[in-house]
């Protein structure tokens, strides 16, 4: 069952949960802390920010998890297969970052001793700027100013209920988002071309069960012909009786899927997350053969918390299929797919 929802609501009943499940191509919902019935603390609210093309890929995040903040960067040299990852931390932020109750405007900004983030969109561009100072060996700090516009008018919006009682998953995300702007590390300028570089937003709201296992991939690329192709699938978020969130936007629209399937290779009995992989559909309209370079890690574990990713991007190569049946096929393209355990 996909039931899509197209009449604006407030996201929440009277007890704190969904009143009306299922996903949306437009900001349909309305969210409000003030609507949530759970304790601050229980609370999870984030901005995640992708922007990436064939050879770099950089990921940036302010969080408000209720008992602590993360303001975190990532950055990925796909040619040479590697990583640096980096987390400023603070504690009981409790809603006093005042993260906005919409992505559609709204400021967002992020402190942590000198990490200093901020996300500004005034509804047309979303301008991300930041430092993080010793992001490199400890010593030369990360600069960034990237200005992410042409927003595609529809998106992959979900409103999951957990089957515990006040607890949900609201959430967007907006692929296909043409990149410009700069970064520098290790006193090197790298500038991002409009043309070949693209970002994703992952917003998200709600209040979490203690233990999940989510998958999630994401992917966006200017195809050969110069068409814009994204999608966004995945699973373990809560119960999605009433919608999956798996979406392809192909120019701007999104074409709605059923489910998606993460096949994920086992080795020694565990996940070995840098053999290929393949994703399959269970209406035949996404195949994927994955390649993977680089299994970007940030664990944390201390027992009662932890959060535990293996974010794996590499090369996708294979079709979706539209909604009108048109068959799009993906070659060499870079994305990414993770699967992620937290205790939180």
């Amino acid at each position: 069952m996909q039931h899509e929802v197209t009449q604006k609501q407030k996201l929440l009943d009277e007890n704190g949960n969904i009143k009306e499940p299922g996903y949306a191509k437009t900001q349909v919902w309305q969210y409000s802390r003030e609507d949530i019935k759970a304790p601050k603390w229980r609370i999870k609210e984030w901005d995640y920010y992708y922007i990436g093309n064939q050879e770099y890929g950089l990921c940036l995040t302010i969080s408000d998890a209720g008992y602590v903040s993360c303001i975190s960067a990532s950055l990925l040299d796909f040619k040479n297969k590697t990583q640096i990852n980096k987390t400023g931390l603070g504690l009981f932020p409790l809603g006093k970052m005042k993260l906005p109750s919409t992505p559609e405007i709204g400021d967002v900004y992020g402190k942590a001793g000198k990490v200093d983030f901020a996300f500004e969109c005034d509804g047309k561009t979303k301008h991300l700027t930041g430092v993080f100072p010793k992001f490199y060996d400890n010593n030369d700090p990360l600069v960034f100013d990237i200005t992410l516009d042409n927003i595609p008018q529809e998106h992959m919006v979900i409103a999951t209920p957990f089957e515990k009682d006040k607890h949900f998953y609201y959430n967007q995300k907006t692929n296909c988002m043409r990149a410009s702007g700069y970064f520098t590390i290790k006193g090197e300028e790298y500038r991002l071309e409009n043309k070949n570089t693209l970002g994703t937003l992952d917003w998200g709201r709600g209040v979490w069960t203690y233990d999940n296992t989510w998958y999630w991939g994401s992917f966006q690329g200017v195809l050969e012909d110069g068409n814009i192709l994204g999608w966004n699938i995945g699973y373990g978020f809560g119960d999605t009786s009433a919608a999956s969130e798996n979406m392809l936007f192909y120019n701007g629209k999104a074409h709605k899927l059923d489910e998606i399937y993460f096949n994920i290779p086992r080795k020694n009995g565990k996940d070995d997350y840098l053999s290929p992989w393949t994703f399959t559909s269970n209406d035949n309209r996404f195949y994927m053969d994955f390649t993977p370079l680089i299994d970007r890690q940030a664990p944390l574990d201390l027992g009662f918390l932890c959060m535990i990713p293996h974010q794996v991007f590499g090369l996708f190569n294979g079709y979706v299929i539209l909604d009108d049946n048109t068959k799009v096929e993906v070659k060499n393209l870079m994305g990414f797919a993770e699967k992620v355990h937290n205790k939180w």
